[in-house]
């Protein structure tokens, strides 16, 4: 059989070589690992005085198992070899082939025993660690636990059977295993009294563990893989799992991941440590870290080649079509954008930035308010505290053109007028009205709801508020005979700012030119969930003091349109045909 890695031949430096000949890219970061990788191996006076040796065996013996035993289970690549390309073998390397000499044990070990590795997805980063751990428990020593794990139950089961796939795809591995509902064994069922490594004496077995599951400690286990930690707020899972490793010489705990959407979790705090262990900031020997991470965000907007940084399996395992795809969409949508970033080039998103660009906001949209007469709207009011600013809004959906009309309304207390010296210019031009004393009288806000009734007949099919204070608001509006809906401000405006979002970019809302609306879109940033699936509206991150009132108010309204759609549409078509 054609050896398919060379022993003699050092992955890692190929893999560094062929990087500084311009063949391959990545970013800065991983390189600065690869440099130290490369010193490591090379420089004999760095060896002798840490007491480092290298031994290609150990790292070879994994590489073969996996590129001979073991096969792809999902399509395009199901059924074929599991044959690992250059970046895959230099981390394998590096877990197994460098050793250092520990005093404790009195021999040579492992020297990496705490792996980050951080890619893209779609780069293959599961169905290699999950070979790495297959590896290590048919390679390692006799009776060798792993724990895979992660935030939930569906996530740790993704590499679990990643593995069992595996397993089950290679006729001599699965004839000396077995599976049940607790894990992976070694031991053929017809062969129970067979001794030896692979049979059941062998007490080692694969298992899976999520962080909502109980009965985290007291585990002893040789390999942990934690998957997805980006969605970790926080040490709650790892800490058990890297506790249970502390009985082993040769421990071996991987974090997988790609960036995510949780604000100062778990992942943050570990790349704050990992790249001042990079800059030489923090000591940390025993910590591998492999960084896929581009070196700017510019770049990727400006050049296709640096997508390697984040995505090394770019054209072989990651499709381009797919990542140009995604591009082009994140071009147009904030929120592909911000997935796209965080996923497939792992740029950290969080609230610092604007939800949206001044281009989205900006148009030249007017209208009369005689031409909103007799019209039937939706209803919005972001009820805030008594005692800050306040917003109620009117939504006006037109049936031809598909446009949405705001007519909006701020209240504050008189309290706070000093402290924007806008305030006073906005109540002059109408668009703010200052409440005596301390708060906002919320019959004020009913006040002006009945008044465009009143001046100009418009009705409201329903309005949409934040239950937040909101008693007594909804007493009153309900005596004049206003119907209200609940909205609640979080992750239940996920769907409205889409809408909104795409609404503003085509010219369809249109604020009659209201400052404070402009003010306050312009303030308003977003909170992702931990998934990156759902968002809400927050202020940018460093304005505490700016408003965002208005937009929440346009959200609340886009949430309640929604909810009432078909009711709505039908009446409001009847009304326009009425007026016709």
């Amino acid at each position: 059989m054609k050896s398919l890695s060379s022993p003699c031949r050092s992955n890692i430096l190929q893999y560094y070589h062929d990087i500084e000949r311009g063949n391959i890219i990545v970013g800065h970061e991983l390189m600065l690992q690869l440099e130290m990788l490369v010193k490591e191996i090379t420089d004999p006076f760095y060896q002798e005085i840490n007491r480092i040796k290298i031994e290609y065996e150990d790292s070879e013996k994994r590489i073969q198992f996996i590129e001979t035993k073991c096969k792809h289970s999902e399509a395009p690549y199901a059924g074929k070899p599991f044959l690992l390309e250059l970046f895959q073998k230099a981390l394998i390397e590096a877990i197994f082939a460098i050793k250092i000499y520990d005093d404790e044990l009195g021999r040579y070990v492992r020297k990496y025993q705490d792996v980050l590795f951080l890619v893209g997805r779609k780069n293959g980063k599961t169905p290699l660690i999950g070979a790495i751990c297959l590896s290590e428990w048919f390679c390692g020593e006799m009776g060798k636990k792993i724990l895979c794990a992660s935030n939930d139950y569906d996530q740790a089961d993704l590499m679990y059977q990643a593995i069992d796939a595996m397993r089950e795809e290679s006729p001599s591995l699965e004839k000396v295993t077995r599976r049940n509902q607790k894990g992976m064994f070694f031991g053929n069922p017809k062969k129970k009294k067979k001794t030896g490594k692979f049979s059941y004496q062998n007490k080692g077995s694969i298992r899976k563990l999520s962080a909502k599951a109980g009965a985290k400690e007291g585990r002893n286990i040789a390999v942990g893989a934690v998957d997805e930690v980006f969605e970790m707020e926080d040490n709650s899972l790892v800490m058990p799992i890297r506790q249970a490793l502390s009985t082993q010489d040769e421990p071996l705990y991987f974090e997988l991941t790609t960036e995510g959407f949780t604000n100062n979790g778990y992942l943050d705090t570990r790349l704050i440590d990992a790249r001042q262990v990079l800059h030489g900031e923090l000591q940390r020997p025993r910590w591998l870290i492999w960084l896929y991470t581009q070196d700017s965000e510019e770049e990727v907007w400006q050049d296709e080649q640096s997508w390697y940084k984040s995505n090394p399996g770019l054209g072989k395992i990651k499709k381009w079509s797919f990542l140009r795809g995604m591009i082009s969409e994140a071009q147009t949508s904030s929120s592909t954008k911000a997935f796209v970033l965080a996923k497939d080039y792992n740029i950290k998103q969080n609230n610092a930035q604007a939800w949206l660009s001044e281009n989205d906001i900006a148009n030249d949209l007017r209208y009369d308010m005689e031409e909103m007469r007799n019209c039937i709207g939706i209803g919005g009011a972001d009820l805030s505290e008594t005692g800050d600013l306040t917003n109620a809004k009117v939504l006006i959906y037109h049936p031809i053109t598909r446009h949405k009309y705001f007519i909006s309304k701020y209240f504050l207390p008189a309290c706070k007028v000093h402290e924007n010296e806008q305030y006073e210019e906005w109540a002059k031009s109408g668009y703010l009205y200052i409440c005596e004393g301390n708060e906002v009288d919320q019959s004020d806000i009913v006040t002006w709801f009945v008044s465009l009734y009143k001046k100009y007949g418009i009705k409201l099919y329903m309005t949409g508020y934040d239950k937040w204070q909101a008693k007594a608001f909804k007493n009153e509006m309900e005596s004049y005979g206003f119907e209200l809906e609940k909205i609640t401000q979080g992750f239940d405006l996920s769907n409205a700012m889409t809408v909104l979002e795409a609404d503003l970019k085509a010219d369809m809302v249109n604020m009659n030119q209201n400052p404070m609306d402009i003010e306050c879109l312009k303030n308003t940033s977003v909170k992702w969930n931990s998934a990156g699936t759902l968002r809400m509206p927050v202020k940018v991150q460093g304005d505490n003091e700016k408003k965002i009132d208005g937009a929440v108010t346009m959200l609340i309204c886009y949430e309640t349109l929604d909810r009432y759609r078909k009711e709505y549409m039908e009446m409001a078509y009847r009304n326009f045909a009425g007026q016709r």
